[in-house]
């Protein structure tokens, strides 16, 4: 199975901000972007020219990143999100959201969305009662999401009940820590997601 293996912080470091792929790492002074905030590469501090493609372009690598995506399945599901009704850069983002590795981390079970994803793919999350291990797997409106009981003692488990609150819920999820459950609402509109990526600058790209 194809995917990225190099490091993950020449990632944020290439999009000049934090995409928090690590996990804790992302929030301590040891983060390289707060060492080398530029990208890498010997040409990493010159002078760029931000074309109208460059920035297009940049923010489709960010969504990709920040989500976990590849290239041929992010274009996908941006094939996906335009043959849809309404907005297509809103469609994309719901899309990308509704994955089930993005709804693990949404919920605070994982530090980050690659440990989500390992989380997944080993066999440890059902979705309605069936053990799900594709990352990919989306969630649709009233389903419910739980760590198998044979798991929750295990030790990132256990630190995510401890840590349950720290970080924010979105509000189309609604956690119940203590069973180690998720509730799925709705799918997530546009205004709820917080994602720091100008879909339509993705839209363009694609549209050319």
């Amino acid at each position: 199975m194809a995917r990225y293996t190099g490091a993950d912080c020449r990632r944020c470091r290439r999009e000049k901000m934090k995409l928090f792929l690590k996990g804790s790492k992302c929030e301590s002074p040891k983060c390289p972007i707060e060492v080398r905030p530029y990208p890498p590469g010997q040409h990493g501090r010159g002078r760029t020219k931000d074309s109208e493609y460059l920035l297009q372009l940049r923010e489709k690598q960010k969504a990709k990143r920040i989500y976990g995506v590849l290239e041929k399945q992010f274009g996908g599901y941006y094939v996906e999100a335009n043959r849809k009704q309404g907005k297509t850069g809103d469609i994309l983002l719901q899309i990308l959201e509704s994955r089930l590795d993005n709804v693990i981390y949404r919920a605070g079970f994982s530090k980050s969305r690659d440990m989500a994803r390992q989380v997944v793919r080993h066999g440890h999350v059902l979705v309605n009662g069936v053990k799900v291990d594709i990352p990919s797997f989306r969630v649709s409106e009233n389903d419910i999401v739980e760590i198998r009981e044979k798991s929750r003692e295990l030790t990132p488990f256990v630190v995510a009940r401890a840590e349950a609150g720290s970080r924010g819920i979105p509000a189309w999820l609604e956690v119940l820590s203590s069973q180690m459950r998720i509730l799925v609402h709705a799918l997530p509109a546009r205004q709820v997601i917080d994602t720091p990526v100008q879909e339509q600058l993705i839209v363009e790209l694609y549209s050319k």
